[in-house]
C-alpha cells in the first residue's frame, strides 16, 4: 500500500458522479477535537487535486471557501462531506466534530461511511471518547485505520504512539495493529528535534522524501536495511495471520520469500473484513508544497484497501406498515432506498439534505416517498408525505457542485426537502421503504430558554421547530408542570451551538433560565377541613358549606374522590362540583404551587340552600375546604427520582459512586459488562442530576456515559425542601 509510482495529475481531482458502487469509497474521519481530521481532509484534497497550494478549485479558477475561518468553525461542530478523486475512485471524506457533544453528527457519519480512519496526534495520548467510538466500529465489523498526525511537533512520538495504539485498539491482539511506514527524518535541528520529511514503505523497502514538495522514490541504504526488516517482518506475519491464510504462514515460516504483491493482496483482505488495523502517518504540506506526508500513501490505503460499498450489509428496511423487504446489497437498478444522515438551512437554497443512497439510483426533480422518524419525544414529527426533491449536488465547502444522480453507494446534497428529517428514509412514491434507524444518543442536559422579547416570542416556535428538524440528538419539551420551554441538548458546547443558531441563523434572541423539575405536594397526615363560601350581598347570592376528611395513600395513587355524605346534606348534583373544585384545587397546588398527589379526599357533609347553592359555589368551597385542612396538616414536597445507569470505566467506579452519593443517590448495584467496564445502577434524584452530563465527563475523563429514567416521587428531606420553598417565594 502506498508503494506504487507516484500520483499522474490525470488520477487525481475533484469527484464528481460515480457510475458504478465499486469505484466509491465511503470514509469517516474520527478523532479527538485538536487530532488534527479537518487538516488532514485539506491536506488530502491538495493531493488529490481538489484545490491548489492558492486554494482555489482546479476546474473553474473561483476561490474555494473551504478553508474560510467561519466554515472551519462549523465544521469543527458537525459533519461535513469533502469528495474527492484518486486514480479513477471517488473518495466521500466524511469529517465529523471531534467535541463529545457532538456524538450525533459522529453517529450519522458512521453510519453513511463504510470504513473508519481513526486520527490521533503524535504528541497526546488516545482519550478515551476515541475509544469508544473503536469499540462501536467494532461492534459492526467495520474496517478500520490509523492515522498519526502532528508529525512536526516537537514532542511527536511515533513508535511511541503506535504502541499506544496497539494497547488501545489491539485488545487481545496488539499485532493487529502495526504500521505500514516508519518515518524518515530529516537532520537534526539546533534544538535536537529531526524534522520527519518523509516515509519508509516497510513492505516495499523504499523511502518515500517529501521534502521537495513532491513525493520522491529512492532505496534506502545499507545502514538502514536492518532497522526496516525487523518491523517489515512483524507487519508481514501480522498480516498473513489476520488475513487467515494458512498456507501462506506455512510457506513463510518455512523460509520462502513472499511476493509483495501477494502481501499487498493480503493486506487488502485483512483490512477490509475488520482484522488488521494499520497504522500510517501523516502531516500536512509545508508552505508552497503539493502534497502533504502520507497522504499519497494514505488516498492509496483508501482507494485500494478499504472497502467498496457493495461490501457492506445494508441496515434493515421494512415497509412502511412493517413488513421486512429484502434488497439486494447496494444495487443501482433495485428500489431507491435513501437516507437522510444530516439536515441543514442554507439562508439561500432553503433547507439541505445530506443523502446516503443505499439502493437504486437517485435523480433530480424527481419525487420520492419521505418515511420516518420515530422522534416523536423528541419534538419530530412523523413523516409518510410525498416530496419533489429539487438539485443533486457535491458540496465542496460552501460551494456545491451539481450531480446528474447518485447511485448506490454514493453520497449527495439534495435541495427542496422541506419536510424530510434526519434520519428519515428516501423511497420510490409507488414503493415506501422505511430503513431502520440509527442509534441516536440521549440528551441529557436540560436547558430551559424564554423568548428574550415579545418579538422573540413571535419567532421562537417556528426558530425551535426547525433547530431541531437539523438535530435528532437534540428534544425539544413543553413542560406542563413547570411551563418551561425545555431544549435538552448533550452537552454545554451543544447548548451552545443551539443557542448561537436561534440567534444567527433564525432570528431569535432568547434568555437561559434556571431549570425546575417538576414538583409534587402531598399529605404527611391525616386532615380535615371545611370550606364555606357563603355570600348575601343582594340579588343571588351564593351558599355552599362542605366538610372533608384527608388521609395520605402511596406513591402512585393520585387522587381519590369518595362521598360519604348521608341524609342529602349536600345535595347529589353538587357533589361533582365539590370533587371539580378539590381537584383544581389540588392542581394549582396548597403550599408551594406544585401539584397535590396520592392523596383520598372524603366528603363527609355540609349544608345547602335551596336558591342560593350553585355548581360554582361548591367548587368553591371544595377548594376552601381543601385548603382550610393543608392550612393544619404537615405537607411533604416530593421531588422525582429516577434510576441512573451510569457505564464507565473501572478505573473511575470508585470516584463515580462517590459522587452519586454526594448527590443523595443510593447505588443500588454494579455490574461488570466487559473488561475494563463496569455497569454502576443509582437512584438519584433528578434535581441533583440536571448538570450530571457536564459533570460526568470532566469526572471520568470522557470515559463514561449515562441514561436515566424516571422512577417515582418520594418525599424531598426537610432542609432541602425548606430551600426549595425559598426559591420558589424569590422567584415569585
Amino acid at each position: 500500500m502506498g508503494d506504487k509510482a507516484n500520483a499522474h495529475p490525470g488520477a487525481a481531482g475533484r469527484a464528481t458522479a460515480a457510475d458504478h458502487p465499486a469505484s466509491i469509497r465511503n470514509v469517516v474521519l474520527v478523532g479527538h477535537s485538536g487530532s488534527g481530521k479537518t487538516t488532514l481532509v485539506e491536506a488530502l484534497a491538495l493531493t488529490a487535486g481538489a484545490v491548489n497550494r492558492a486554494g482555489r478549485v482546479e476546474d473553474g479558477g473561483t476561490v474555494s471557501d473551504y478553508d474560510d475561518i467561519e466554515h472551519r468553525q462549523q465544521r469543527s461542530v458537525q459533519l461535513s462531506l469533502v469528495p474527492v478523486e484518486w486514480d479513477g475512485i471517488k473518495v466521500n471524506l466524511i469529517d465529523t466534530p471531534g467535541y463529545a457533544d457532538f456524538v450525533g453528527e459522529l453517529r450519522a457519519g458512521l453510519r453513511a461511511a463504510d470504513a473508519a480512519l481513526f486520527v490521533v496526534s503524535a504528541s497526546d495520548e488516545v482519550d478515551g471518547s476515541t475509544r469508544m467510538v473503536w469499540e462501536e466500529c467494532a461492534a459492526v465489523g467495520m474496517p478500520r485505520a490509523i492515522v498519526v498526525t502532528h508529525l512536526e511537533s516537537a514532542r511527536a512520538d511515533f513508535e511511541e504512539m503506535t504502541r499506544s495504539c496497539a494497547l488501545a485498539f489491539g485488545g487481545d491482539d496488539p499485532d493487529a495493529v502495526l504500521p505500514l511506514y516508519l518515518p524518515l527524518h530529516g537532520p537534526q535541528a539546533p534544538d535536537g528535534h529531526a524534522p520527519v520529511t518523509g516515509l519508509t514503505g516497510l513492505l516495499s523497502q523504499k523511502l518515500f522524501d517529501y521534502a521537495s514538495g513532491e513525493r520522491k522514490e529512492s532505496e534506502p541504504g545499507s545502514e538502514e536495511l536492518p532497522g526496516i526488516e525487523e518491523a517489515r517482518n512483524r507487519l508481514i506475519e501480522g498480516i498473513i495471520a489476520e488475513s487467515e491464510d494458512e498456507t501462506l504462514m506455512d510457506r513463510y515460516l518455512g523460509g520462502e520469500k513472499i511476493d509483495i504483491k501477494t502481501l499487498v493482496q493480503d493486506l487488502e483482505r485483512a483490512v477490509a473484513r475488520g482484522a488488521f488495523f494499520p497504522v500510517l502517518a501523516a502531516a500536512p504540506a509545508a508552505e508552497g508544497a503539493r502534497q502533504g506526508i502520507g497522504t499519497v500513501e494514505l488516498l492509496e490505503l483508501i482507494t485500494g484497501g478499504f472497502p467498496t460499498p457493495l461490501e457492506r450489509e445494508a441496515p434493515a428496511v421494512t415497509t412502511v406498515d412493517g413488513r421486512a423487504r429484502e434488497l439486494k446489497p447496494c444495487d443501482p437498478g433495485g428500489p431507491l432506498v435513501a437516507e437522510v444522515v444530516k439536515t441543514t438551512s442554507d439562508p439561500y437554497v432553503g433547507r439541505v439534505s445530506l443523502v446516503r443512497v443505499f439502493s437504486g439510483t437517485l435523480r433530480p426533480d424527481e419525487t420520492v416517498h419521505v418515511s420516518g422518524h420515530g422522534l416523536a419525544d423528541r419534538g419530530h414529527e412523523d413523516h409518510d408525505v410525498d416530496e419533489r426533491i429539487g438539485a443533486l449536488s457535491a458540496p465542496f465547502g460552501k460551494q456545491q457542485r451539481l450531480l446528474t444522480q447518485a447511485i448506490a453507494g454514493d453520497l449527495a446534497c439534495v435541495a427542496k426537502l422541506s419536510r424530510a428529517e434526519t434520519g428519515d428514509t428516501l423511497s420510490a412514491k409507488d414503493d415506501p421503504l422505511l430503513m431502520e434507524p440509527w442509534q441516536m444518543p440521549d440528551p441529557l442536559l436540560p436547558l430551559a430558554i424564554q423568548a428574550h422579547s415579545k418579538a422573540d416570542e413571535d419567532k421562537l416556535s417556528q426558530g425551535l421547530g426547525r433547530l431541531v428538524a437539523e438535530d435528532p440528538t437534540m428534544r425539544l419539551e413543553q413542560n406542563q408542570d413547570t411551563h418551561q420551554v425545555v431544549l435538552w441538548c448533550l452537552g454545554e458546547a451543544h447548548a451552545d451551538v443551539a443557542l448561537e443558531r436561534l440567534r444567527s441563523r433564525y432570528g431569535v434572541q432568547v434568555d437561559v433560565v434556571p431549570y425546575r423539575v417538576s414538583l409534587r405536594e402531598t399529605f404527611a397526615d391525616r386532615a380535615a377541613g371545611r370550606g364555606r363560601h357563603v355570600k348575601q350581598s343582594g340579588g343571588h347570592g351564593q351558599f355552599a358549606i362542605c366538610e372533608i376528611e384527608i388521609e395520605p395513600l402511596p406513591g402512585g395513587s393520585g387522587i381519590e374522590f369518595v362521598d360519604k355524605v348521608v341524609g342529602g346534606a349536600v345535595p347529589r348534583q353538587f357533589i361533582p362540583s365539590v370533587e371539580k373544585g378539590i381537584r383544581a384545587q389540588a392542581a394549582r397546588g396548597i403550599a408551594a404551587g406544585h401539584p397535590l398527589v396520592d392523596i383520598r379526599v372524603t366528603l363527609l357533609d355540609g349544608k345547602a340552600h335551596s336558591v342560593d347553592s350553585s355548581d360554582a359555589a361548591f367548587q368553591t368551597a371544595g377548594a376552601l375546604a381543601l385548603r382550610e385542612a393543608a392550612a393544619g396538616a404537615r405537607i411533604h414536597l416530593l421531588e422525582p427520582v429516577a434510576e441512573v445507569t451510569v457505564l464507565v470505566g473501572d478505573d473511575y467506579v470508585g470516584a463515580v459512586m462517590s459522587d452519586l452519593s454526594g448527590r443523595r443517590g443510593r447505588v443500588v448495584g454494579t455490574e461488570q459488562v466487559s473488561t475494563g467496564r463496569t455497569l454502576v445502577r443509582a437512584e438519584v434524584p433528578e434535581i441533583e442530576i440536571g448538570r450530571y452530563a457536564v459533570d460526568l465527563r470532566s469526572l471520568s475523563h470522557g470515559t463514561a456515559r449515562f441514561d436515566r429514567a424516571y422512577v417515582r416521587h418520594e418525599p424531598m428531606p426537610q432542609q432541602v425542601a425548606d430551600r426549595v420553598r425559598e426559591q420558589t417565594v424569590d422567584v415569585a
